[in-house]
């Protein structure tokens, strides 16, 4: 078995709390699923969010879907001039038999565009 990562990033509508738990938890379950993931897969997973972004930590979305024994971190992207705002990105390092060129990595709705050349 090989340490893979998997990418993924999603746009928030807006700075609240319950909204970025529930897009979180979104982005993450569609990268855990289309990988096949399990939890015992997971090593780590690195969360980062727009210094627009304030209501909430993104990781927090992580331990509601039961990743409790698992490192989370979150961090703040770079202030970039003219960057997608709201933006919340992770990257989860996991044990897979996936080769490289067969992880999905997940970019929802807007966030799409940040990745059109790993986005699935």
């Amino acid at each position: 078995m090989a340490v893979r990562a998997v990418r993924g990033a999603v746009q928030l509508e807006r700075d609240e709390s319950e909204h970025m738990g529930d897009q979180v938890t979104q982005l993450l379950t569609a990268m855990l699923e289309r990988n096949a993931i399990a939890h015992d897969d997971l090593i780590s997973i690195w969360f980062t969010a727009t210094p627009d972004l304030h209501s909430d930590f993104p990781a927090a979305a992580a331990r509601g879907l039961g990743i409790v024994d698992v490192p989370l971190i979150c961090a703040q992207e770079l202030d970039i001039a003219g960057a997608m705002p709201r933006v919340v990105r992770i990257l989860a390092h996991i044990e897979s038999d996936l080769p490289r060129s067969r992880i999905a990595h997940v970019y929802l709705g807007a966030a799409a565009a940040l990745r059109k050349d790993i986005a699935q």
